[in-house]
C-alpha cells in the first residue's frame, strides 16, 4: 500500500486537522484556548502510518481567524482530506479519521466542567465532515470520540421521504428537509438542484430564508434588551428620532407586528397599495439595485398607518427594518457584526450569513427562479443572484437546514436569551398567535410547535421546533416564483403535511404560510 500526495494534498491534509485542532481552541475561548491549541498540537504530532510525518509540520495562516471564518476554510478540507486519502489508501483515511478526532477530543479536555454547546457543536460539525466522504456519512465509528446522531438514508423514513417527493410533483423544483427527534437525526432531499439537471439539492446547502430572518433579528434586539442597551416597551422614536415615528410605537410592537406602519412591500387599506418593486418583469431586470434600509423604512412612513399602535396585528416588513435600524443606532456596529457576536459565534452557525447588498450565496446551493411574461411568452430566470437590500432584515439572510436546527433548538432551549425574555418572545398575542419574532402555534395532537417560515424569489425555508427544542423540523425548498404567487396552496398544503407527519397527526397552523413571497 502506498500514498503519493503531492504539495497541494499535504497542504489539504495539514488544513484539516490542524484547522479541526484551531477550530476547537477557538470555540472554546471563553475556555482555555491555548492549553486546548497544546493539547490538540500533542495529539496530532503524535500521528502515525504513512501519512504521519505530513501531519507533523503545522500550516501557517490558522491563527487569529474567529470561529466562523475557520470553519468555512477547515469544514471543507476535512473532507476533501478524507477524500483523497479514500481513493489511494482507505486504511489511512481511517488512520487520519482517528488521528483527527483524537486531537479534537485532546482539544476538548481542558475545559472545565461540562463542554461548551459551541466547543460541541463544533465537534459535531468535524466529525460531520469526516464522514462526508464515507460510504455511510454521519454515523460515528466505535473509535469516535464525538457523538453525532445518524443522518439516516431516505428509505428508512419512507413517510417523510413521499411527503417532499410529493411536493415536488406538485410543482417544487428541489426540497430538502431535516428532522431531529426521538429517532435521531434525517436527511432527505427530492427534486434536482437546478433545472435541466439530474444532481439532488445537497443536504447541507444554503439557501435564503426569507423571514426567518426576524426570528434571528427579533433574538439579538431581545439579547440587547438584556444586556440593557434597549427597552422592549420603550417608544422607538427615543432611539430613532430622524423617521418621526409615533411616540406610541415601542419596541414590543415592532417585534409584534403590533406597530401599524405600512409594510414597504405592499399593505392593504382593505385595497392593496403597492410598495417597492418587488415582483414581475421589472424587478427581474432590476434585481441587483441597492436599496439602503433607512429608503425603505421612509417609503413606508410616506404611507397611511393600518391602525393605531397596538390596536391590532398586521405583518409588516418594515417592523423588521426599523429593528435593523434600532440595533445599528444603539450598538454602533452593524446587525451583521451584532448578530455575529451574539449568535452566529456562540452557536458556530458557519452557513448563516446576513448579506446586506451582497448578491451571491455560497456554495453548494440549489438554484431558485422566477417566471413572467413578456410579449406574450413565458420566461423563466435564475434569480438565485440578487442584491436582497429590496427586503433588508425583513427577510435577507441565507443559512442552511442544519444551522436553522442548531439556531431554533439553541434558542427555544435557553441557550441566547434569559428565561423572563424567552418566556415573552414566546408570548403569542390572540388575532395571529405571533410572539416576538417567532409564530406560536397549537401542534397536531396536542401541545405547541415554535416557528417561522419564509420565501424569497425562488428560495423558501421552513423552522419547526416544540418548545424545549427536542424535537425540530427544518427544510429548504427551491422553486419557480412568480407575481402570481402559483406555489404558494402547494406551499401551504406540504407544510401542514410536513408538521402533521413530524409533531403527531391533526391539523397545522397556516398564519406563517402565506410567507412564500415577501
Amino acid at each position: 500500500m502506498s500514498v503519493t500526495l503531492n504539495e497541494q494534498d499535504k497542504l489539504t491534509l495539514r488544513t484539516a486537522a490542524w484547522g479541526a485542532v484551531s477550530l476547537m481552541s477557538a470555540a472554546g475561548a471563553a475556555g482555555s484556548a491555548h492549553k486546548a491549541a497544546t493539547e490538540g498540537s500533542i495529539a496530532l504530532t503524535s500521528a502515525t502510518g504513512l501519512v504521519g510525518h505530513v501531519l507533523a509540520k503545522a500550516p501557517k495562516g490558522l491563527n487569529g481567524k474567529s470561529t466562523a471564518a475557520l470553519a468555512d476554510q477547515v469544514l471543507p478540507a476535512l473532507t476533501a482530506a478524507m477524500s483523497l486519502l479514500k481513493e489511494q489508501a482507505p486504511a489511512e483515511a481511517d488512520n487520519f479519521r482517528r488521528t483527527v478526532l483524537v486531537a479534537v477530543e485532546a482539544a476538548t479536555r481542558p475545559q472545565k466542567g461540562e463542554v461548551s454547546p459551541t466547543m460541541a457543536e463544533m465537534a459535531r460539525k468535524i466529525t460531520e465532515a469526516l464522514d462526508v466522504a464515507s460510504a455511510t456519512p454521519g454515523v460515528a465509528t466505535p473509535d469516535s470520540s464525538v457523538a453525532v446522531p445518524p443522518a439516516a438514508a431516505g428509505q428508512d423514513r419512507p413517510e417523510l421521504q413521499k411527503i417532499i417527493q410529493e411536493m415536488v410533483d406538485s410543482g417544487f423544483v428541489g426540497v430538502t428537509l431535516r428532522v431531529h427527534d426521538e429517532r435521531g437525526e434525517w436527511v432527505g432531499s427530492a427534486g434536482v438542484r437546478e433545472l435541466g439537471q439530474s444532481a439532488k439539492p445537497p443536504g447541507d446547502g444554503h439557501f435564503r430564508i426569507g423571514s426567518n430572518t426576524k426570528t434571528f433579528t427579533a433574538t439579538v434586539v431581545l439579547q440587547l434588551v438584556a444586556e440593557g442597551k434597549i427597552g422592549l416597551d420603550t417608544p422607538v422614536d427615543d432611539y430613532l428620532p430622524e423617521f418621526g415615528l409615533d411616540r406610541r410605537i415601542t419596541v414590543r410592537m415592532l417585534l409584534q407586528h403590533t406597530s401599524g406602519v405600512f409594510n414597504f412591500t405592499g399593505d392593504y387599506y382593505p385595497e392593496y397599495v403597492p410598495g417597492i418593486v418587488y415582483q414581475g418583469r421589472e424587478w427581474v431586470e432590476d434585481r441587483f439595485k441597492t436599496y439602503r434600509p433607512e429608503e425603505l423604512v421612509r417609503l413606508a412612513l410616506s404611507k397611511p398607518a393600518r391602525f393605531e399602535p397596538g390596536t391590532d396585528w398586521s405583518y409588516s416588513n418594515t417592523n423588521y427594518v426599523l429593528a435593523r435600524l434600532l440595533v445599528e443606532k444603539v450598538t454602533g456596529r452593524s446587525l451583521g457584526e451584532e448578530m455575529q457576536r451574539l449568535v452566529l459565534g456562540p452557536l458556530a452557525l458557519s452557513g448563516t450569513v446576513a448579506p446586506d447588498t451582497s448578491t451571491d450565496v455560497p456554495e453548494p446551493h440549489a438554484h431558485a427562479y422566477y417566471r413572467y411574461e413578456e410579449d406574450g411568452q413565458e420566461k423563466v430566470v435564475d434569480v438565485t443572484r440578487q442584491n436582497p437590500s429590496w427586503i433588508s432584515t425583513g427577510g435577507d439572510m441565507i443559512s442552511t437546514t442544519q444551522d436553522l436546527h442548531t439556531f431554533i433548538s439553541a434558542l427555544v432551549g435557553g441557550k441566547l436569551l434569559p428565561a423572563p425574555l424567552l418566556a415573552e418572545m414566546c408570548t403569542p398575542e390572540p388575532k395571529a398567535g405571533y410572539g416576538l419574532g417567532v409564530f406560536v402555534q397549537d401542534a397536531p395532537g396536542g401541545g405547541t410547535v415554535i416557528t417561522h417560515n419564509g420565501g424569497i424569489t425562488g428560495h423558501a425555508g421552513l423552522m419547526y421546533s416544540t418548545p424545549d427544542g427536542s424535537k425540530t423540523l427544518t427544510a429548504s425548498l427551491n422553486y419557480v416564483d412568480d407575481a402570481a404567487l402559483s406555489m404558494g396552496e402547494a406551499f401551504q398544503k406540504a407544510t401542514q403535511r410536513l408538521v402533521e407527519e413530524v409533531f403527531g397527526g391533526g391539523q397545522a397552523g397556516t398564519a406563517d404560510a402565506a410567507e412564500l413571497t415577501q
